[in-house]
């Protein structure tokens, strides 16, 4: 057993979920909502503070390092509810003198003329929801802004942020690796320092999965989808951007902190509709799971001070098995040392050894046990050899 080591902290964030959108993509199965009605911020608002309130019982003091807000679509918010949100945050934790603030955005042109009052509310970095670079495609997968707009989003952002980042699906129906190559150097010239490039999956209760549950969509089949992860791979490599995380890329030194936290299994504070959280404390590893409908929430709030569906202390083994499942998505390894002193004892070195033999993982600098090219395709069944 391994009772008595001393686990590294990976830091404390803080999420903020903004459940609205215009529309429903038809491939997200995020929690997001559309309403006609206007939606009341300033009650939004203090509800949220009282929901901080609750979990910094739970977390303590701690200092902020990062902190993100998702959805949704928390760009559709008004910047004074950004600034009423980030001083609530402040007021009840420390935070660093380089805290990393990361809002969401889509590149519609009325968003992007709002991108400096969020830039003055305290947002020092921006995540802007691309998904496609021509207009078919952006069609196709149910996005509001043009291919144009998009681009000029781009150009705003830059004169705005120091730091900004935008999403792309790939694998999408039809997409070529030729197109898929073109798209993916446009966009490497346009990003600067981070991109997320997201294989398309169909979700359950998705509009896609009853497409293709009706014979109108046809996914790729899975060698397509592997030559489109290898194009990936390689062309953001060579052009600057290597992937940090399996789905992520930066150039050295500009990756996203808040997700860094994420994968490295820090703790973090979840506030609003169907955020999670995952908080350590003298009584363990807290799970914490928010009620999903931005009405329901409210009223759980308002009545008893937080809109807390769930609130699970982790097994070792179950924290573990967490800290595995994110910690080997990365580039830079999982942590060994945090991992086994949250499971009290050491990985099964036989697998290790077995699927170091089979050229899937290897050990690398600082204790960390990495996933190889020839391995991240097959990272799930990985996973499931090494789970405690």
């Amino acid at each position: 057993m391994i009772e008595t080591f001393a686990a590294p902290d990976p830091g404390f964030g803080v999420y903020v979920h903004w459940p609205f959108c215009a529309a429903k993509c038809p491939y997200c199965d995020f929690n997001s909502h559309v309403r006609i009605a206007p939606v009341d911020e300033p009650r939004f608002v203090k509800a949220f503070e009282r929901e901080l309130d609750y979990q910094k019982q739970i977390s303590g003091p701690r200092e902020v390092g990062s902190i993100f807000f998702g959805g949704g679509t928390p760009s559709l918010m008004r910047a004074e509810t950004i600034g009423a949100v980030l001083d609530a945050i402040a007021r009840r934790w420390s935070l660093s003198a380089q805290v990393e603030i990361t809002m969401e955005a889509n590149p519609t042109s009325v968003e992007a003329s709002r991108l400096r009052a969020y830039r003055d509310a305290g947002i020092n970095r921006l995540s802007l929801g691309f998904q496609a670079m021509n207009d078919r495609d952006l069609k196709a997968l149910g996005r509001l802004h043009s291919a144009e707009e998009a681009r000029a989003a781009v150009k705003i952002a830059a004169s705005i942020f120091e730091r900004y980042s935008f999403d792309l699906i790939y694998a999408r129906p039809d997409q070529t690796p030729k197109d898929w190559a073109d798209e993916l150097r446009e966009a490497i010239a346009l990003a600067a320092e981070h991109l997320s490039l997201y294989q398309l999956t169909i979700e359950e209760g998705t509009m896609f999965e009853r497409l293709v549950a009706a014979g109108k969509l046809k996914p790729k089949p899975e060698e397509d989808q592997r030559i489109l992860f290898d194009i990936t791979q390689e062309t953001c490599e060579k052009l600057g951007l290597p992937a940090y995380e399996i789905s992520n890329h930066a150039r050295p030194g500009s990756e996203c902190r808040h997700n860094l936290l994420y994968w490295r299994y820090g703790d973090y504070v979840g506030v609003g509709p169907g955020a999670h959280a995952r908080l350590t404390n003298a009584s363990g590893r807290h799970a914490i799971s928010n009620e999903k409908s931005p009405e329901a929430w409210l009223s759980l709030v308002e009545d008893r001070g937080h809109g807390m569906i769930e609130n699970e202390i982790l097994a070792r083994l179950d924290a573990a098995n967490e800290c595995l499942l994110m910690g080997l998505r990365l580039n830079e390894g999982l942590d060994l040392l945090h991992c086994e002193a949250l499971a009290g004892k050491h990985l099964d070195q036989t697998s290790i050894h077995h699927l170091m033999d089979e050229h899937l993982v290897e050990i690398v600098s600082n204790n960390r046990l990495r996933v190889t090219d020839k391995g991240k395709p097959v990272l799930n069944a990985i996973v499931n050899v090494l789970s405690l």
